[in-house]
């Protein structure tokens, strides 16, 4: 076991451990260490703690000491001084007529570096500005090109809810955040409704992830089937999580109604979502326990679940869609009607009439063609109800 300490040197930055060793340090203590950048000035984020050796990534370095008052007020001397650094770089930057927008400049503890944060579109190639800046400064000089996400976490800003925003409060680390998450928690998929700031994917959404997806196993999904404590069966439309209701579509005579229920009063067979087969450790149990010959059949079956409703889901479908299924075979049958009366086809045997357009006997027959080849073979000679070219302007007589 090894004993660390979170250390962090920015606002809301990432926390780096380091071994407090023989220093008595607890959580907001100001301590020097020694970092990839140089020294740096630090608070402590937690009391010291032990974690296990197989946690540790890599060798940590020890805390050098505690920050005295003259270390605290050269650090307060070097934020002044980066207001005068960021604004010397802006004008370098508009001389060598550079397209990068500068977020900030930031000195280390020992002044041993200055490191200036920019955005831009593509790449940028400014050499000539660090050698100008190295010239003024006289120091090391780096520039840090910088996404969308981080130059917000930079600046800082007021999110559309009204409060700070997060990445620049509390956030040390952006989480991954998908389109997903906004379906999962059914709200509108308008880009201005769950965009923050930065023009990206609001990172609140990942907040209350975990609680959606507790709820939405528990509750119906919009389109299940469902049966009431009164023995009504319907169609969920909606579902409330956090009320737990859900506005259920119910045939009510020859009319459809949308009650709404409490999920206590309603029972349901959650749809398996495709690809997808959830099982309880119980049922794991009793499918290890068949013969491999009842497995190969058990799985052929599972093979094709989507393709059939449960007899549940067809009773449910049959009373809450026949008023729409009648109407649409009644169009159906109107439709076809239309079609046997004004259908005309090629008739093998008559060719084109003059006087109606394309014979009525319609399409090809195969039992014509047949009658035709056994008089062929009878009589010895082309019968031209077997060629099927009759040049009669009537239609449909022998040669």
């Amino acid at each position: 076991m090894k004993t660390v300490v979170g250390v962090r040197f920015r606002n809301a930055g990432k926390v780096y451990f380091f071994e407090p060793g023989s220093f008595d340090v607890k959580r907001g203590s100001k301590v020097i260490v020694e970092t990839a950048r140089g020294i740096e000035l630090g608070t402590c984020v937690n009391d010291p703690s032990e974690i296990p050796d197989e946690d540790v990534v890599a060798p940590l370095k020890p805390i050098m000491r505690i920050a005295s008052e003259t270390d605290i007020k050269q650090a307060a001397d070097n934020h002044a001084k980066e207001k005068e650094a960021y604004k010397l770089c802006q004008q370098k930057i508009r001389e060598h007529d550079l397209e990068m927008k500068l977020i900030d400049a930031e000195y280390t503890f020992d002044n041993s570096k200055i490191l200036f944060y920019f955005t831009a579109d593509g790449r940028v190639d400014f050499r000539e500005l660090v050698k100008d800046l190295a010239g003024v400064f006289r120091t090391r000089i780096e520039l840090r090109q910088v996404g969308v996400r981080d130059e917000t976490k930079i600046l800082g800003g007021m999110g559309i809810c009204g409060r700070p925003l997060c990445c620049h409060s509390y956030l040390s680390d952006f989480v991954p955040v998908s389109i997903k998450m906004a379906k999962e928690q059914n709200l509108s998929l308008n880009p201005t409704k769950i965009s923050g700031v930065c023009g990206r994917l609001m990172c609140c959404l990942n907040n209350e992830e975990e609680v959606y997806e507790e709820q939405n196993r528990k509750l119906p999904s919009a389109g299940d089937y469902v049966t009431t404590a009164l023995g009504e069966r319907g169609i969920v439309q909606s579902v409330n999580i956090f009320r737990e209701t859900i506005r259920v579509l119910v045939q009510n005579g020859d009319e459809k109604e949308m009650k709404e229920y409490h999920a206590d009063e309603i029972r349901f067979k959650k749809r398996r979502k495709k690809g997808k087969l959830e099982l309880s450790a119980e049922e794991l149990e009793q499918l290890k326990a068949l013969e491999p010959d009842d497995v190969a059949e058990l799985t052929a079956e599972l093979a094709k679940p989507d393709q059939v409703k449960s007899d549940y889901e067809e009773s449910v479908s049959e009373e809450v869609d026949r008023p729409a299924r009648n109407e649409r075979n009644r169009n159906q049958n109107q439709g076809g009607a239309d079609r046997n009366n004004n259908g005309r086809g090629n008739d093998k045997n008559g060719g084109n009439d003059k006087n109606g357009g394309d014979h009525g006997n319609g399409g090809r027959h195969r039992n014509n063609r047949n009658r035709g080849r056994r008089n062929n073979r009878n009589n010895s000679g082309n019968n031209a109800n077997y060629n099927g070219n009759n040049n009669n302007k009537r239609g449909g007589d022998n040669a």
